[in-house]
């Protein structure tokens, strides 16, 4: 399906289970690596993360309707299917690009949705309530449509991460979902396709929001009440030049409950904030 000079796009799930049938016949294991496109240098090491697990690399690109709400960027989304081929070409090693259109994922009559609950509760739900149901629902059409062995997704996203575990756990789909570490600009920035919205003058801004998660792990960590930690990030965050915090906030890392104290569980510090227009999503280890 690729070669090194060309790397052939699938456009169905019958075209994709087709190679991945193939591939299993041959004794291969598959990792997918699901993705809306916009590729960066953040896509392509989760490709690295799934070239060092399996033989067979899928990278799924899809701008899914259902993750976005009417007054959100769907139509305006970036998307350039071209370019992003050619980076996964550079980067060598993926041997199919699942590129389906809308219809392909939402026949007409659609009419099927996943609820999900637990780590989706609270954070981007309160201000995004119908993002988790778009993304299970998709993620689980992808995930039996590939078959994979392995699903690769980013830490930046933690909080879909760990929806994405759960609803593997929960339906018993046999494979291992794989959080793979967020990759940074210089200053500290996470790598975002929504980055390109961002003006020189709040690109600047945006480099604020990863020093202030450290800044609140570290108060945490000194002894600071959570709720106190939380809401000197908030302030540093505006103070920084953001338009709107949405929330910071101290969670255990494996459960995302809201924690009273940092110690004697793992802790993520979280945090979404706009500036510009854009919204921007962040999160370290606590």
């Amino acid at each position: 399906m690729a070669t090194a000079s060309t790397l052939e796009t699938v456009t169905t799930a019958a075209g994709l289970r087709l190679a991945v049938d193939a591939w299993r016949a041959a004794g291969e294991r598959i990792v997918l690596v699901p993705t809306m496109g916009a590729l960066h240098e953040g896509h392509l090491a989760l490709v690295r993360q799934a070239r060092a697990r399996a033989a067979k690399v899928v990278v799924s690109i899809f701008v899914n309707p259902a993750q976005f709400a009417p007054t959100e960027d769907f139509a305006r989304y970036p998307r350039n299917l071209e370019k992003d081929c050619a980076k996964l070409m550079e980067a060598g090693g993926v041997q199919a690009v699942y590129a389906p259109d809308t219809q392909e994922i939402y026949p007409p009559g659609f009419a099927t949705t996943i609820q999900v609950s637990g780590p989706a509760l609270g954070l981007e739900t309160d201000f995004r309530p119908h993002f988790f149901g778009g993304v299970a629902t998709v993620v689980a059409k992808l995930f039996l449509q590939c078959r994979p062995d392995f699903a690769i997704f980013g830490e930046k996203d933690y909080q879909q991460l760990l929806v994405v575990k759960r609803l593997a756990k929960d339906l018993e789909l046999p494979l291992e979902v794989v959080g793979a570490p967020t990759v940074r600009e210089a200053d500290g920035l996470a790598l975002s396709s929504r980055n390109a919205y961002l003006t020189p003058e709040s690109r600047k801004i945006a480099a604020h929001l990863n020093k202030v998660l450290s800044f609140v792990a570290g108060r945490a960590r000194a002894g600071v009440s959570v709720p106190q930690a939380e809401a000197e990030g908030q302030a540093a965050l505006i103070t920084a030049g953001f338009d709107r915090v949405d929330y910071v906030a101290l969670r255990d890392a494996e459960t995302l409950a809201p924690l009273t104290e940092i110690g004697g569980t793992a802790a993520r510090v979280l945090a979404a904030a706009r500036v510009g227009g854009v919204r921007l999503i962040d999160n370290i280890a606590a």
